[in-house]
């Protein structure tokens, strides 16, 4: 039996993803379908992997978005990079780390793990130590910016240090991408994914992915089957590279990828540095009234994430019951901590279209209220006047 139309509530998504989406994002996906090799719709895909291009900061030409979420571009890298035997350097700083280390696992790679504590950037030294330690690895991967943790790693310095030791970087960018600065060609990173869903603002589905020369040359001498008949690099390029006509390869989320362009337009129209800017004046102003709350921040300010913050939950305070009633009575949606987080934190995300004065000073005035009601230990009437003085001074 049919039960009618779904029509979603309107929510405040302040969470760790799916960010708020703009109209415009939304608008484009309502545009007419066309078929996935049709003329039209090709010359889009060419203006999306220039756009791409842009975003990341890379002249790659195998730069393209993997018609699945961020897990399956991060699948994409290490199951075209990585073969049976293949060792892999493996930073874990937070949840997204442990996923990396189930892909070498499943590809019959050899992990060896490089330890930090969650709620810190991945310490370098010990990267450095294990390479020495393991003059056989090929590959070192590690989370630029961590989903669960709120905490951004030095990829640069740690590309540097890998390409010192012959390996190549598979990279995640999922929740950097479009947030804080990155530079995939300045910072000679090799194997890089993303998400649509974090700061570009777009719907979630799509997993924009760039690879060096370097990396290409190794999918290309490769001795083992890819294991992966849909994330192979070598047929999927068909579909998208060149210019003009298309081999066939799968049929492409269409009216996805028309949201992702529109995306990707709003990041050029506001200039990618202005867009990196931002999320950083706004995270000040969201920090400055987080603390005026007597809350404290997990992360270190030096390895911070703007985009995403992790704050430790007040003593006594029922963390689930104050995201519920957020949900139900403000219509505003913060995240839960993770894996060795879970109950510890909440995640309050400042992504792309999201980011914005209106949503600091909503999610700040309403967590006040839910925490003032409970008979949590904060200090009452203080967030807004703080965040104010930010936006107020403008810095």
């Amino acid at each position: 039996m049919a039960t009618g139309s779904f029509y979603p509530p309107q929510r405040t998504l302040m969470g760790p993803g799916p960010s708020d989406v703009s109209p415009r994002v939304l608008g484009a996906m309502a545009r007419p379908t066309l078929g996935h090799l049709d003329p039209a719709f090709v010359g889009m895909m060419d203006e999306v992997k220039t756009m791409l291009r842009y975003a990341f900061r890379t002249t790659n030409q195998l730069t393209f978005p993997v018609s699945a979420p961020g897990s399956a571009g991060m699948e994409t890298c290490f199951v075209n990079l990585v073969e049976p035997g293949t060792k892999v350097i493996v930073c874990q700083n937070g949840v997204f780390g442990g996923r990396m280390k189930e892909n070498v696992l499943r590809y019959g790679g050899v992990p060896v793990m490089v330890e930090d504590t969650w709620g810190r950037a991945v310490d370098p030294q010990k990267v450095e130590d294990a390479l020495k330690a393991n003059p056989e690895a090929r590959i070192v991967a590690f989370v630029h910016a961590e989903t669960s943790t709120g905490a951004l790693s030095d990829a640069r310095l740690l590309a540097q240090i890998a390409h010192r030791h012959n390996c190549l970087t598979i990279v995640d960018t999922v929740t950097s991408l479009g947030g804080v600065e990155l530079k995939v060609d300045e910072w000679q990173l090799d194997a890089v994914y993303s998400g649509t869903q974090k700061c570009l603002s777009c719907v979630p589905g799509l997993s924009p992915v760039t690879l060096s020369a370097r990396a290409c040359d190794a999918i290309s001498a490769r001795k083992a089957r890819i294991q992966s008949w849909f994330l192979d690099l070598s047929l999927v390029m068909a579909y998208w590279a060149g210019d003009g006509k298309r081999s066939y390869h799968h049929t492409a989320p269409v009216n996805t990828l028309y949201a992702l362009h529109e995306a990707l337009v709003m990041l050029e129209e506001e200039g990618l540095e202005k867009t990196w800017t931002r999320h950083a004046y706004h995270h000040h102003a969201l920090r400055a009234g987080i603390e005026a709350l007597g809350l404290e921040f997990v992360v270190p300010e030096t390895e911070r994430l703007p985009q995403l913050n992790a704050i430790r939950i007040a003593p006594g305070v029922d963390e689930a019951n104050v995201r519920a009633r957020l949900l139900k009575e403000y219509q505003l949606e913060i995240g839960a901590g993770l894996g060795a987080m879970a109950g510890k934190v909440w995640r309050i995300g400042l992504m792309g279209y999201g980011c914005n004065e209106r949503n600091v000073l909503y999610c700040l005035g309403a967590l006040e209220d839910v925490l003032a009601s409970t008979g949590a230990p904060i200090q009452r009437g203080r967030a807004l006047d703080a965040a104010h003085a930010v936006f107020t001074r403008g810095s």
